[in-house]
């Protein structure tokens, strides 16, 4: 099968010719004097126009994504953005706004940033969020260095420890080293969730606080939070909450009235914006009053019915973002959350818990889950016993799903779960792509047991199989060209 341009491509065959014309500005004698052509003529295919075309068109299907497919992605929500959201992104007044306007000229997208932060405030319990960061990880950045310039304020620098659960988004400790902090982890007990007494035991006065999952990275309501949050208090430092999984709790779980004091949002996961996967994302950061003056500049305000962009804040962390952040991906956020209203929000709270639950009740006979009891939006099975009886790694599973059109979940996170393979169903999705993927679960368990060798060569569908997983990650290629 042809897979590759180089399949088509026969000596002689070209896509398109340039006319002769003595009278084109550049001629190559030109290009050749100023050093500018490659010493060897580089390998390109031969191919006619519409082999190219057909080429890249058939590329263009084999892309995978919530348009075209579920996409269970544990820890990394990936559900169906409405395209009511990219309509209204795509408005004149949004798209075509430039950071430079005079703020008279700019009102309505000023005053749908200053509606939005109070949204989220109103949501989540907090006073104020700053909206600039363009990402969950820059969020929890700058979460950080408002805890950081509080304690300095305090005349505590030398906090300087963070906790952190062992199950905890890779993001968290990368971010304490970030800030130049230190990191001191926090076991979890048999369930999943924090060991409060081992939480105690870390606890000294060079702690500047705690950052938490909650839910956790295993579909777990940490019930014990008050007891988290009076002993870290205790010491002095500040409960910090990755808002990672809000869209298991929006609605029902204020983090503010918990005793939370700093937050950040993950808008692709929670408000429907696209997620980022290396394009433009936004990571609210949400702070309890006695910080609002740390919070990342410029902010809207609103004076007199007009709506400004102020950057008198002495104490703020600074500028993390040109301009205010990417407002089009605030805009969708914003559209979403009028979309549905706050009846809508608990619905899609609702949902998610609903499904995810009703998955794992449907897989609970065939896979080992790792937390028995209600989860949230997402849980984790452990093919541990898989792998000692069959042979079979939650690495196969996840291939072996690509043949029955899925996209393969998270695996092997959270790392505290043996062959982990961790599922989220977001609300978007329809019980029939839910039943649809139970029984390919249930599917790929009997051919384990009877016929193992499909997993261990899957994917069977696909232009490419099993890569040397080991030799990409050290001798990676990077370009065709080498």
């Amino acid at each position: 099968m042809k897979t590759v341009i180089f399949d088509y491509s026969e000596q002689g065959k070209s896509a398109y010719r340039l006319p002769a014309d003595p009278h084109t500005d550049i001629l190559i004698s030109d290009i050749e004097e100023a050093g500018l052509l490659r010493a060897e003529k580089p390998r390109l295919a031969e191919v006619s126009e519409v082999e190219l075309i057909r080429h890249y068109t058939k590329l263009s299907t084999l892309n995978y994504g919530v348009d075209s497919g579920y996409y269970p992605l544990g820890s990394c929500t990936m559900k169906y953005n409405p395209k009511i959201n990219q309509d209204v992104a795509a408005l004149e007044g949004f798209s075509a706004v430039h950071p430079l306007q005079d703020e008279e000229d700019i009102q309505g997208i000023l005053q749908l940033l200053y509606e939005l932060e109070q949204y989220l405030c109103g949501v989540f319990g907090f006073a104020a969020f700053g909206l600039q960061p363009a990402a969950g990880a820059q969020g929890e950045y700058a979460g950080l260095l408002i805890m950081k310039a509080y304690h300095a304020d305090q005349g505590n620098a030398h906090k300087n420890i963070i906790l952190i659960p062992d199950s905890a988004h890779g993001t968290n400790p990368a971010s304490v080293i970030a800030v130049g902090w230190k990191i001191r982890t926090v076991a979890s007990t048999a369930d999943g969730r924090v060991d409060l007494a081992d939480l105690k035991s870390k606890l000294s006065d060079d702690v500047a606080g705690i950052m938490l999952t909650n839910p956790n990275t295993l579909g777990l309501f940490e019930n014990e939070i008050a007891q988290i949050a009076e002993a870290v208090h205790g010491v002095g430092g500040l409960l910090y909450w990755d808002g990672a999984n809000a869209n298991a709790v929006m609605g029902y779980f204020k983090p503010a009235e918990a005793g939370f004091d700093i937050a950040h949002l993950n808008l692709h996961k929670t408000f429907s914006t696209p997620h980022g996967g290396g394009g433009p994302g936004a990571g609210p950061v949400g702070v309890v009053s006695k910080l609002v003056q740390y919070l990342p500049a410029p902010r809207v305000e609103v004076q007199e019915g007009v709506y400004k962009l102020m950057t008198n804040y002495p104490k703020s962390v600074g500028r993390l973002h040109s301009f205010y952040g990417n407002a089009g991906i605030l805009v969708r956020a914003y559209t979403y959350i009028r979309s549905l209203g706050a009846p809508g929000l608990k619905e899609a709270t609702e949902n998610s818990v609903l499904l995810a639950n009703y998955m794992k009740s449907k897989l609970a006979d065939h896979y080992q889950i790792v937390s028995q009891g209600v989860c949230k939006h997402e849980f984790v099975i452990s093919l541990k016993q898989e792998k000692k009886q069959y042979g079979i790694r939650a690495l196969d599973v996840a291939k072996r799903l690509m043949d029955y059109g899925f996209y393969p979940p998270t695996i092997y996170f959270p790392l505290i779960v043996s062959e982990a393979l961790m599922i989220e169903t977001p609300e978007t999705e329809p019980v029939e792509a839910i039943d649809a993927f139970v029984e390919a679960m249930i599917q790929i368990k009997h051919d384990m047991i009877h016929e193992p060798q499909l997993l261990l060569n899957a994917p069977h569908v696909t232009p490419v199989s099993r890569f040397d997983e080991v030799k990409a990650v050290r001798e990676p290629r990077l370009s065709y060209f080498r």
